[in-house]
């Protein structure tokens, strides 16, 4: 099997700013300001962050010098990366990389500022970082792969995660090769994450995406003082991609590694829900304006997924017609769809229409099936189909490339229209503009602590857990 700790070990190791290329320096950049947004509006508004506040307070992780995004308070470097971590994940709206399954903004960016305010880290070391962390992530999820790392009922983002934060924490720590591989073989002792949260619409998929960017940043603070990690950690007998996986490909962590940057391959979320159903969104809101579609209107509609969309959000169809609560919601295919057809758009402040009535009227409506055409598409795109029959006709729609995704990006003016709409009710508009100039002239920081202070609410705000 492929040497692969050891490569990644010296690739994160090696890893220079100065050499990155410009588009992704700009793109790490975006996706540092967009999980910015989560993270602050998580912080605000998300049901499940009471219970982690004080769960952090319980155990002393609420008395440091570390930020956690749309706070005032501070906390433990190591309560500050579990919060953020798992804030970031909690409306559902960060990043994702398809081909790997997972979303490996949430446990790899909190890593790496909870370490850069450790050591008082500059701007180009953070982003550096950052992009050793989603090479990280992203590189084994597509070892194991990441479909059948899913089929065993593990939540990559959480599992695979936990290794790219400890390469983002164990960059700004400026670790040599062999102190990553032992961060890599600290944090497969803790590499955890189930999708059991899907039987009952439970917290844990953001609390265990949280959960892994403290262990990375344990990992590699653990590494730094000299403790010694297991061997191949990836490759190994008991290592990451036999252990977790039937049938990995370990050579595919390595391939084009310093020339192609899987970063590239991340998409961004308009939609705060299950990236499987955004092209049944995008499909329901061209349709909807194309055909002048009102709610009434509609007799029936399909929406076609690839299989591990349907896994995701489309069965069991009687639950996914049915959702109680946002969890719910973020991984219903007909919720999803029918806020598209009754409104015209989907946004966090969606999930407030989970009982209304004209919400409630489509959902039985909407039939969620495996679509051929759409799982050969799978998973070089996360295409969906939607058929919408209304008017004794058939409307068709399928969107090939869902709007976010790397060939069809969000524009800055975009990224900050989505950051806006998540911060100024938490910051103010003004403060937030702040904030996302700051988070975009990362690079020409010489200490992250002056933007990480920018993100602390000055004005007013009823904050979760408050």
């Amino acid at each position: 099997m492929a040497a692969v700790t050891a490569e990644l070990a010296r690739y994160c190791a090696s890893l220079d700013f100065a050499t990155l290329p410009a588009e992704v320096k700009e793109r790490t950049r975006f996706l540092v300001l967009d999980l910015v947004g989560n993270i602050v509006r998580g912080r605000h508004d998300a049901e499940s962050t009471p219970a982690l506040l004080a769960m952090a307070r319980a155990l002393g992780l609420a008395a440091g010098g570390s930020a956690v995004l749309g706070d005032s308070a501070r906390y433990t470097p190591a309560g500050a990366a579990m919060l953020n971590g798992a804030l970031a994940h909690s409306l559902d709206f960060d990043d994702t990389h398809a081909a790997g399954t997972l979303h490996p903004g949430a446990p790899v960016i909190p890593a790496a500022l909870a370490a850069a305010e450790m050591v008082g880290a500059d701007g180009r070391t953070v982003l550096s970082a950052i992009v050793a962390g989603y090479e990280t992530t992203c590189r084994l999820a597509l070892a194991l792969p990441g479909g059948d790392h899913y089929d065993r009922g593990y939540h990559p983002t959480a599992t695979c995660g936990a290794f790219g934060a400890a390469a983002a924490a164990a960059r700004v720590f400026g670790l040599d090769a062999k102190g990553f591989e032992d961060a890599f073989g600290i944090a497969l002792s803790q590499a955890a994450g189930s999708l059991q949260f899907l039987a009952n619409g439970a917290w844990t998929k953001r609390f265990q995406v949280g959960w892994s960017a403290m262990n990375g940043l344990a990992a590699a603070t653990l590494a730094r003082e000299g403790f010694r990690g297991a061997a191949e950690a990836f490759e190994g007998k008991a290592g990451f991609l036999r252990a977790y996986a039937p049938n990995p490909k370990p050579e595919r962590a390595l391939q084009g590694l310093g020339t192609e940057f899987e970063l590239m391959n991340t998409a961004v979320k308009p939609y705060p829900s299950c990236r499987y159903g955004h092209a049944g969104v995008d499909a329901a809101i061209a349709l909807r304006a194309e055909h002048n579609l009102k709610p009434e209107e509609i007799e029936s509609v399909t929406m076609g997924l690839p299989n591990k969309g349907m896994l995701l959000v489309g069965a069991p169809l009687a639950y996914k017609q049915n959702p109680q609560n946002v969890v719910d919601g973020q991984f219903s295919g007909p919720f999803v769809v029918s806020c598209g057809l009754a409104f015209g758009h989907m946004g966090w402040d969606s999930y407030a229409h989970l009982q209304d009535p004209v919400i409630r009227s489509l959902l039985p409506k909407v039939n969620c099936v495996e679509d051929p055409e759409i799982q050969a598409l799978f998973p070089t795109y996360m295409a969906g189909k939607l058929t919408v029959k209304a008017r004794g006709q058939e409307f068709v729609k399928l969107v090939k490339v869902a709007k976010g995704e790397p060939e069809n990006f969000l524009t800055e003016a975009e990224l900050r229209a989505k950051f806006h709409g998540l911060v100024d009710a938490v910051l103010g508009a003004e403060r937030a503009a702040q904030l996302a100039d700051a988070v975009l002239g990362l690079e020409r920081m010489g200490d992250v602590n002056g933007m990480m202070r920018l993100a602390a609410p000055i004005m007013a705000a009823r904050l979760a857990g408050e």
